[in-house]
């Protein structure tokens, strides 16, 4: 089948974060909501309340104080655990209604299904809202869900999903008639566009291309010359070919990066290694789990940036492993022991963190015919035990040094966190 007769959808929860919390504390429901970023620094998830009240995406909180206790607005730190094992759900639901490679996970709460198979079997906007029914049922969170010939159709159909109640969360524009799809893509500026956004919609405007049926009416090898290939496709996409692949396995990560922001000013030198061993070991459980191993390691540290009374220090040193390693030990303590050379007494770090890169496959890794393979063995052996405990009790009952003992210093603000849960200390409790 050619591209010119493929189908996409695209199944996107509303406003994941805010659902999320939604569905464990319905106290929440018809008002206004806002999730906030590490350190409760910045609104990163608002409910349709929230939005309608004029609250922005990305607005740091202290702005919008006044608001907040104006409209009795409801403020939650970001809980991630939650919101990734929803996802992984959500995920799991949809994966029913398709083959695995007709499936790719985009985001947390976003989900690309090719359907081309199923438009002679079925009504399209009937399958559609059968998925959109099941993960309401079964998992509480409300979806959109945007059907198109292309990606970037499936992609503006799911934005109409959202904006127009008349589509009762399905938009279907691969069976809809292209004098009403035109008429839709009229009103719609061309900023909506998946892959252009505000930045290219400026240059766009200035060549008299304002709205979406602008830039599906344009030229694709015209608008090569004047942007990228991906324009070009994008462009072709819109008219109903498409271009962009389906994403079976995620590519191949060159880096892995762990850092957060503290909660109060960090000065001592111990403080910083409890924070460098804790981001370092989050960073060890992501190479794992990407079955990778790590030739260099470089951490920094960092002062505040904006604070004009004191200098901005940023330091940052790497580590050359003489093998590779997936060994938390090797990692944390390689991590923990630069610290000395960049720490700088009377500094007042604000953030740290810790970046792996020189990946390689282990799976596919040979290592050195001097290699210590009995060594090697120990620390898989090691690895696996701590990643039992991790699973079975949570990452937090088995770490490297005091990172994870409760209340340190440099710990994250998350004072509005919801409980989790799927954990089994923190599971929904029935009253009497």
């Amino acid at each position: 089948m050619n591209s010119q007769n493929k189908i996409f959808a695209l199944v996107d929860i509303n406003n994941c974060y805010v659902s999320c919390e939604r569905v464990f504390d319905p106290s929440l429901n018809n008002k206004p909501v806002i999730v906030l970023s590490n350190n409760d620094g910045c609104a990163v998830a608002r409910s349709q309340e929230a939005k309608d009240l004029g609250i922005k995406m990305a607005v740091p909180y202290f702005q919008i104080e006044e608001i907040v206790q104006k409209h009795d607005v409801q403020v939650l730190s970001s809980n991630y655990a939650l919101y990734t094992e929803m996802s992984r759900r959500f995920h799991a639901i949809l994966g029913d209604f398709v083959t695995a490679s007709e499936q790719e996970i985009y985001s947390i709460d976003e989900c690309f299904l090719e359907l081309t198979a199923y438009a002679k079997t079925y009504d399209l906007t009937e399958y559609a809202q059968e998925m959109r029914k099941r993960v309401g049922k079964w998992l509480g969170l409300p979806v959109c869900i945007g059907i198109g010939r292309s990606k970037t159709e499936a992609k503006m159909a799911n934005h109409m999903a959202k904006k127009a109640k008349r589509f009762n969360g399905i938009c279907n524009l691969a069976s809809m008639e292209p004098k009403h799809r035109d008429y839709f893509f009229s009103l719609i500026d061309v900023s909506e566009v998946w892959n252009v956004g505000r930045k290219l919609s400026k240059k766009l405007h200035a060549m008299n291309v304002h709205t979406v049926l602008d830039l599906a009416s344009s030229n694709p090898v015209e608008m090569k010359k004047h942007f990228s290939i991906v324009m070009a496709k994008t462009v072709a996409e819109l008219q109903g070919t498409s271009c962009i692949e389906f994403e079976h396995t995620p590519p191949s990560k060159k880096q892995i990066i762990a850092s957060r922001s503290f909660g109060s000013r960090v000065t001592e030198l111990n403080d910083l290694k409890e924070a460098m061993s804790a981001y370092t070991q989050d960073a060890c459980a992501r190479l794992r789990e990407g079955q990778l191993l790590c030739g260099c390691i470089i951490i920094f540290v960092q002062s505040n940036p904006f604070d004009e009374n004191i200098p901005f220090y940023n330091q940052s040193i790497p580590f050359a492993f003489p093998e590779p390693t997936d060994c938390v030990t090797d990692l944390t303590k390689a991590a923990t022991g630069m610290l000395k050379h960049i720490y700088k007494k009377g500094i007042q770090y604000k953030k740290c963190g810790v970046i792996l890169t020189a990946l390689e496959s282990k799976n596919s890794y040979a290592f050195d015919l001097l290699s210590d393979r009995s060594n090697i063995e120990k620390k898989d052996k090691l690895m696996s035990a701590i990643e039992d405990v991790h699973e079975r009790f949570g990452k937090k009952k088995l770490g490297i040094g005091a990172c994870y003992i409760p209340n340190r210093s440099w710990s994250m603000n998350r004072n509005k966190l919801s409980k989790n849960p799927f954990h089994w200390d923190e599971l929904l409790t029935i009253d009497h």
